[in-house]
Order: C-alpha cells, then structure tokens, then sequence
C-alpha cells in the first residue's frame, strides 16, 4: 500500500459520519409475546445503536422459544442454560422504560442480562411469572398419632405423584417438596417457631451395612461435600405421600412437628438445585439504576450483582402477587465483588425466601505455587464456579485465618487465566510473600463498595435483613425489620459460601426492628459472627445509635471478634407480639471484643441481665 492510499484511508475513518442512537417504542401489539420483537432490535444495536427502548403501557408475555440462550455462571445460583429477550452486552447509556408495564415470563429465563456495559437505567416497570417457581398449600388436617398432615393444593399449583412422591409441575421445570417453610396466612409472613415444624424431612441416610459409604470414593484433590453430585450420596426419601382426592394431598413420616391447620406450606424443591431465574443479572456493568421497578417474583434472586460498579436500587420492590405468599425465591438482592457505591433506597424487600441484600467478596484458596509471581486459585463453593475474582491492578489481600481476617500481604493483578470453572491462574506484578503457603485464602480488596440502605421496608421474609461484609463506609438509615432471622448479620463466613469480606465503618441509625428472629433461632437481632472458632479481631469502627428494637424475646446484640462499637442513644422494649421462645438470660452478649461503650440508651425489657460479657474480657457497663 502506498503512503497516499495510506493517508487517504486515514482521512477517511477519522471523519467517518457516527451512527446517532435512537429511541425505540414498542406497543401492545408484541404483547402476546414481545420476546422474538424486543430481541431482534436489540440484537441490531451494533448497527443501530439505541438509547432508549419504551413500551406503550400494558401487560407483555415472553416465552424462552425464541429468545437467546445463554450458559451463565451465576454467582449465588446454579449454573445454567437460560434464555432472555433483553440481552444488554456492550451497550451504553440505554434507558428501558416499560411507562408502568408489567412484563410476565415463562419458564426458565433471565429477564434482564447485563453484561460489560455502562450507565444502564430500568425504570416503571412490574416483573412476575405466570407460573411461579416455588409451590404453596394450606395445612387442612393433622393427625398427631399416626403423624400425618393434609395438603390443600390449589389449581395454581399443578403436581403429580410418582413413586410416592410429589412433584409439582411447571413451564420446563419441575420441583419436590425440597426446601419448605411455614407462612402465616394472616399476617401474610413466616409463622412464628416455624423452625419446630419446618425444613420437612425429606430425606434419611441409607445404612452403612447396605454397603453405601458417603463419599467412599478416593479423589486426589479437594472435594465439595455440598455439591448437587455429593448431597444424594447414601440417602433415600423419608417422606411419602398420597392423593385422598384431586387437590388433597396426605403426607406421612415428617420427623419434626406436625404443621399446624391453617398455616400454608411453601416449597421450591431441593436446596442447591432451585436458584434457576434471578429477575436482572449484572456482570462487569459500571452505572446501573432501577426506578420503580417491582419484582413480584424470580427463580432466584430479584437483582444479582457481579463485579459490578455503582448500583443504585431507588423505589425497587419485591412483593407477591397474585394472593402468593412468595416473592422472590431466593435473596431480593445480592452484591459480589463489586466496587464504586451499593445503594438500595426506599425499596420494599418483603416475602422473598431469603435475605434482603447480602454485600460480599469472594475467598479463593491458594492451591499451588507457580513461580516467583504466580499461583493456582480453586473455587470454594460449587455456587461460586466462573466467578473471575478480579481485574488487573486490583489489590489483593492474603489471608490465614488462623492468624488473623486481615491480609497478611497485599498484591497487585498482572493477569489471570481461568483453565476451568473452579480454577484460575493469577499472575502479580510482585514476587508473592515469601510465607504464602497453599491452603491460604485470597481476597480482591478492591472489590468491596461503599453501601447505603435507606428509608426501606424488610420484612415477611425467610432467613436475614442485611448480611454486610464490606469494609467501606456502610450506612443503614431510618429502615424498619421484620425478619425471620437476624436483622442484621456481620459475618465472616469462610468454610461454607467463602464469602471475604470484614465488616467495618458500619453506621446504624434510626432503624426500627420489630420482632425479628420469630421462627425459632436462638441468635440477636444485630449479630457479629465468623465461622472460624478463634479470639482474632474481624469487626472494626461500628455504631448503633438511636434504633427502637421492639422485641418479643431478650436477646437483642450478639457482639463477637469487635474492636471500637458505639451503642448509643436506642431503646429496648419487650413487644410482646409472641411467647418468649428461649427467654434468654441477657439482651447484650459481648465475647472476643475491645473498645465497646454503652452510653444514653433506654432499656425496658424483662431480661434477668442487660449485658453479660465473657469472663476474660473487661467488664462492661450497660446505660
């Protein structure tokens, strides 16, 4: 090529016309199925760049038939083969307004997949499921001597029954009776004490002496023991079932209480098999906000974030429809490496079936040494495969949580390469620490965000409030709780989910708690934890101040593995909403902890001791 045809191409591509984006409308025509329509633009985005996608006002199914298939890793999810209609890959500053649509799904798809783009808003718009994920029915009858109950099940709920078990019918998908917990139909809630009647027990373990040794197979490397392929190891169905008439349902062997009449059975099928459809899923997106946007229902989570950057949730909503006791059958939202800011403001996160956010990094473990800079990661969790735990020139912590929550050493990313679901290699741009030694734990540290939970509504729901593991500034504001679990959990969880993550510059303020923990765990409302039994800081620079704790129980504040909190200025009442399940003989318990005051605050429960500390710490007053 010559140096004239050279400069003339240059010319050229450096006054090339660029392609203005446009605003794209769609209207009630698409409603039988807008998936093929809403798709194919999108699809055409390369070539026609949108910045706005509209719907006229109305009620828009989508079917999987046509979408586009992808295999996701899922953070928090089953991987899986899923189908959506809004594939947002690569796209920038592209607002979805649905103008108050409601958008129904089918079956098994992801509503929204987000992936590497920027700036994207959602915004005025419902998302539900004609048939939902889980299944419901109401406890009609019991028999305590022969311990069977009775199952009323709607026609919303198609089952069959093979080999004595039940199995309830959906669009490509099927579940059994799994994961069950017990609603309160009349304050449309988790029952209390639930915990003596539910999980059902689905299961028992097949004797020894029938030759079936779990996990008698020798495996060279690291086993997950909860991975779907390892949990049906050496057990066979407990429970059994039968048909009295066309929607009634007998159920025999359950080991725990009978259920009591009138309480209504949810269940979404086996534990680690039944996270199939979260409602938006975020991956490498740095600008993403949802304005009005209700969620009613998901196979899984209502918002999964990934590596993700600056999310704010304003007004988003995870309620049921439809009469339904369910919501979202996982968490209503969830956090994992991300960075930048997390904001979730006046949202309502209520009847899902597990917490409300959960904000966390990722642990890794080192497997090998491969040279002066370089090593090999393994995946804890079979929930965690494909998850890439960092970018280069992220920071990484070093851990050994024998010794201590915090790095040891600290490195920065040159590369990483991911052979397979569960294994990467990383390279630094320094030499490791020379006491790095397999078994140790990584961390991106560059991948916790600032958080901000604001003027919401979390409550009727199954497990926690918020779990909260970042050590960014972290601010949980004029909220009210109503949880099955802990309100809120401040956790280390290391050896089960490798979920990183030390929980520090915590503000809590002006927050109403209102009888949590009502379903039979004997735990604080606020609670600080970590799944490693040693004395070893994890929790820094905490306040609690001006908070109501309402509680039916004593117990209000577990503190554990805590340097510098502040209880001020809040009050303690007994709400007296429900019995007293285990009448605790304190309302405060301090262990493994420095630096705590109590000051101004209001105490009038019946508890025999406001506070108790362990023996060994120094001794504490309550006022």
């Amino acid at each position: 090529m010559s140096l004239g045809l050279s400069l003339f191409l240059l010319n050229t591509g450096c006054f090339a016309k660029k392609i203005k984006a446009e605003s794209v409308f769609f209207n009630n025509s698409i409603k039988e199925d807008a998936t093929s329509a809403v798709l194919h633009r999108i699809l055409d985005a390369g070539d026609k760049p949108i910045s706005e996608i509209k719907f006229e006002k109305g009620t828009y199914h989508f079917y999987p038939d046509k979408g586009l298939e992808q295999f996701c890793y899922i953070s928090n999810h089953n991987d899986v083969v899923i189908k959506t209609a809004f594939p947002i890959f690569n796209m920038k500053n592209l607002v979805i307004d649905g103008q108050g649509s409601t958008f129904i799904f089918h079956g098994k798809m992801i509503p929204f997949l987000i992936d590497m783009s920027q700036n994207i808003t959602l915004k005025n718009l419902n998302i539900d499921w004609e048939i939902p994920f889980h299944s419901e029915g109401l406890v009609v009858s019991s028999d305590l001597k022969n311990r069977t109950f009775d199952l009323k099940i709607s026609d919303a709920y198609p089952y069959e029954i093979r080999n004595e078990q039940l199995y309830f019918i959906k669009e490509s998908y099927e579940h059994n009776l799994g994961q069950a917990i017990l609603y309160d139909p009349e304050r449309k809630a988790i029952a209390y004490d639930t915990e003596s009647y539910t999980p059902l027990t689905l299961y028992h373990h097949l004797p020894k002496s029938e030759g079936v040794v779990k996990n008698s197979t020798n495996y060279k490397y690291k086993l997950d023991p909860i991975a779907p392929s390892q949990r049906v190891i050496g057990r066979e169905f407990r429970l059994s079932v039968k048909e009295i008439e066309p929607g009634l349902i007998r159920i025999f062997n359950h080991g725990k209480k009978i259920p009591p009449v009138g309480k209504i059975l949810v269940c979404k099928g086996e534990q680690h098999l039944n996270r199939l459809a979260p409602a938006i899923r975020l991956t490498g997106t740095y600008g993403f906000k949802a304005t009005n946007v209700n969620i009613h229902h998901a196979g899984g989570m209502g918002v999964i974030a990934e590596n993700s950057a600056d999310l704010i949730l304003d007004n988003v909503n995870v309620t049921p429809s439809h009469g339904r006791m369910v919501s979202t059958t996982a968490d209503a939202t969830h956090f994992v490496g991300c960075r930048g800011k997390v904001e979730l403001k006046n949202c309502t996160f209520n009847n899902q079936l597990d917490d409300a956010t959960n904000v966390h990094g990722t642990y890794q473990e080192v497997i090998d040494l491969l040279g002066e800079n370089t090593i090999g990661v393994r995946m804890g969790h079979f929930q965690q495969q494909g998850f890439v735990i960092g970018k280069t020139n992220d920071t990484i912590g070093f851990v050994r949580l024998s010794k201590s929550f915090f790095p040891y050493d600290k490195l920065t990313i040159k590369s990483t390469k991911r052979f397979n679901s569960r294994y990467q290699i990383i390279t630094f741009n320094e030499a490791l620490p020379k006491n790095l030694e397999p078994g140790d734990l990584i961390e991106n540290l560059s991948g916790y965000p600032e958080v901000l939970v604001e003027n919401c509504n979390i409550s009727r729901n199954r497990a926690r409030g918020l779990l909260l593991s970042s050590p960014k500034e972290t601010i949980i504001r004029n909220n009210f709780f109503s949880t099955e679990m802990e309100a809120l959990l401040i956790p280390v969880e290391s050896g089960h989910w490798y979920e990183s993550g030390n929980g520090s510059n915590i503000t809590v303020e002006n927050n109403v708690f209102q009888d949590c923990n009502h379903s039979g765990y004997d735990r604080g409302v606020i609670r600080f934890v970590t799944d490693d039994d040693n004395e070893n800081i994890a929790f820094n620079n905490i306040k609690i101040k001006g908070n109501t704790f309402n509680h039916f129980d004593n117990l209000v504040l577990e503190i554990a593995n805590t340097n510098n909190l502040e209880f001020s200025n809040n009050t303690i009442s007994l709400s007296k909403t429900f019995p007293k399940l285990f009448n605790q003989d304190c309302a405060i318990m301090v262990k493994s902890s420095k630096n705590i005051e109590f000051k101004n605050n209001t105490y009038k429960g019946e508890a025999p001791l406001i506070l108790e500390t362990e023996k060994d710490m120094p001794k504490l007053t309550f006022n």
